[in-house]
């Protein structure tokens, strides 16, 4: 079903791009359609057909979410089209935001939740494959969200590797925040703050490298601070069990700050990042320069232009840094083994 939703002026505008978003009825999705709509992230001047992907039982959910985007009146989206169906969703695409995932329930064991997941990505990244363009960008945000991507990426061996990445922006965002908050600045007085490893409780949120303006100077985020210890502790756990703290709090997990975390994260591969500034993603670690084992999917340090991320090089690792970006690096490989198993069975 293909639902139009506005007009606009062919003469002003650059030809549509299509974008994806599947678990498009559920909550992060709720919160993200309206900021990609709107064009907060491919840009003020780009119109969106957005494909809405879901499970058949969520299509009448899914026709009250298009009911709203129609009533948004938004002038850049030009089409919206909610399907079930994978051979309709992953056609042409220029981006696919893949949210949808098997949460975990309680009394799941970790390898099932890994097998059911491996299922969902090995179909979709065949689908990917099958039916996207060969350039698109790929995001992947449902959970265990490195282990899912890199599952996803082998099951389109014809996109490059490098066209996939997943979601440790809201892990980013919370440990600049928390900086931030310390500190008495705004958010946006801290920057290059580091996400190592997984998107799990052993990530590592590193602040070696971090620069806090504060009355208009530069600082090193320690001397900032102030409190080596709470840096070395506490905000590192902070950074860790957010996401939990927040279920504990909503009885729901994070949406909004990973909306918010969804829309920066693309915004920054279509847009760049600013100079000498560089954010968290989860990229494919092969040939990276700090003895991070190849073959996963890895938060680092990176910098982008022209659509196309590099890690940052040369960054001075201590062996605190180095401890914890091990840890969290064996936790990932572990869960790719599994996975791999599973998608050779």
């Amino acid at each position: 079903m293909v639902t139009a939703v506005t007009s606009y002026d062919d003469k002003k505008s650059a030809e549509p791009i299509r974008v994806l978003v599947t678990g498009a009825a559920g909550q992060i999705a709720y919160s993200l359609l309206f900021g990609i709509a709107k064009g907060d992230v491919f840009g003020k001047d780009q119109p969106i057909c957005l494909v809405l992907l879901d499970i058949t039982p969520m299509l009448p959910v899914l026709d009250g979410v298009v009911m709203e985007l129609q009533d948004c009146a938004l002038p850049l989206l030009k089409e919206v089209i909610p399907t079930d169906k994978e051979e309709v969703a992953f056609k042409d695409l220029d981006a696919a935001i893949l949210v949808g995932s098997m949460p975990r329930r309680e009394g799941m064991e970790r390898k099932d939740l890994l097998k059911a997941n491996v299922a969902i990505f090995k179909s979709q990244g065949a689908a990917l494959e099958k039916y996207a363009k060969k350039t698109v960008k790929v995001l992947v945000v449902g959970n265990p969200a490195n282990t899912n991507c890199l599952i996803a990426a082998k099951s389109a061996p014809s996109i490059p590797k490098e066209n996939f990445s997943c979601l440790t922006r809201l892990d980013h965002n919370r440990a600049r925040s928390q900086v931030a908050m310390r500190c008495g600045v705004p958010a946006t007085s801290v920057k290059n703050v580091i996400i190592w490893g997984n998107h799990s409780s052993t990530q590592y949120p590193d602040v070696h490298h971090c620069k806090v303006n504060k009355e208009g100077k530069d600082l090193a985020c320690f001397d900032a601070v102030k409190d080596d210890d709470w840096l070395k502790g506490a905000f590192i756990s902070t950074v860790q069990q957010r996401g939990a703290a927040v279920i504990a709090a909503r009885k729901l997990s994070s949406a909004m700050s990973a909306a918010k975390a969804i829309c920066d994260h693309m915004r920054d591969i279509w847009s760049g990042t600013p100079e000498g500034e560089f954010v968290s993603m989860g990229v494919y670690s092969t040939s990276n320069s700090y003895s991070v084992p190849e073959d996963l999917i890895y938060s680092f340090p990176v910098q982008i232009k022209d659509k196309q991320w590099k890690i940052v090089e040369g960054l001075a690792i201590n062996d605190f840094s180095r401890c914890k970006m091990d840890a969290t690096a064996t936790e990932l490989v572990e869960e790719r083994d599994t996975a791999v198993a599973f998608l050779s069975a």
